[in-house]
């Protein structure tokens, strides 16, 4: 008779580990930067910063690293809620102390209103991003970012794929048209394509374009998840998978090695955003949601 009694216990541990190893926990404490690191580069030279050094021309000649004489990072109140904000006004980055694999992530976003020189024309688009297997520090190599996997966040761009410094691949289809003397190669996400690999490499630029376009009107809240598992992952947008991407390679050791973890950064590059509910989970699988049928 105790055999029941057993089966229940055990079933009872098994739904219990399965909810502790599905329960999401918040990256962003809501209240400061703690959990998080921030380093800006050189600023543009219409910043006005007295004390930093600048050369003939006017331009900046040092980076400012973790300084941020700017609050270009900072907590707002947006909608009733706080909100990391990121002005934008310098570019740079706020990367988690901690890394990650084997995870699902997912955040909100929304635009503020600011653009900053040199991308403060009415015509450009407001940019930020979301990198991850990020495998290199803060300014190495004297790199803008970090080498890393990008889940682009730019207007009319969200979810599309940037290899910064690395290799990816991606299923994916030549845009008709391009590719020739006259238009550069643009590849669309295509999940019944062939495998392209992209790269920042001479002649490319490392992007991918998510298919479909699922992002909402700038001024409205998008929420970004990403998936890493193994070797693959998801860039979904608003509860739509724009893209399916496998095995990134880093490409700054002797031969290409695989990345499957790191830490994660959220862009500073021209524009205001504001980012909220960022949340992580630890996966043993790709959940059954969002996998490949």
């Amino acid at each position: 008779m105790r055999y029941p009694s057993l089966l229940v216990s055990a079933l009872l541990i098994t739904v219990s580990s399965l909810r502790a190893e599905e329960a999401w926990k918040p990256l962003w404490n809501g209240r400061d930067l703690a959990g998080w690191t921030t380093w800006l580069t050189k600023p543009h030279a219409s910043a006005s910063l007295p004390d930093e050094p600048r050369d003939a021309k006017g331009n900046y000649t040092q980076a400012l690293g973790a300084r941020d004489p700017l609050g270009v990072f900072g907590i707002a109140m947006v909608d009733g809620q706080p909100a990391i904000r990121i002005s934008g006004q310098v570019f740079g980055e706020l990367r988690t102390t901690a890394a990650f694999s084997n995870y699902h992530l997912r955040l909100q976003f929304k635009w503020g209103e600011k653009k900053w020189p040199p991308r403060d024309k009415p015509e450009t688009q407001r940019d930020s991003g979301l990198l991850y297997h990020v495998h290199a520090p803060a300014g190495a190599e004297g790199r803008t970012w970090a080498r890393s996997t990008e889940l682009q966040i730019q207007e009319r761009d969200v979810g599309d794929l940037y290899a910064i410094g690395s290799f990816i691949f991606v299923r994916s289809t030549l845009r008709k048209g391009t590719g020739n003397a006259t238009a550069k190669a643009v590849y669309d996400y295509d999940s019944k394509g062939a495998w392209n690999v992209f790269a920042q490499v001479p002649g490319q630029d490392g992007r991918c374009v998510k298919q479909p376009d699922n992002e909402k009107p700038t001024g409205e809240w998008n929420t970004v998840e990403l998936i890493c598992f193994g070797e693959d992952s998801i860039h979904i947008v608003n509860g739509k998978v724009v893209m399916r991407l496998h095995r990134t390679l880093r490409i700054d050791t002797p031969t290409p090695q695989p990345v499957t973890s790191g830490p994660l950064i959220l862009q500073s590059e021209g524009a205001e955003i504001f980012y909220r509910a960022i949340e992580l989970r630890p996966i043993t699988a790709v959940p059954a949601e969002w996998a490949e049928k």
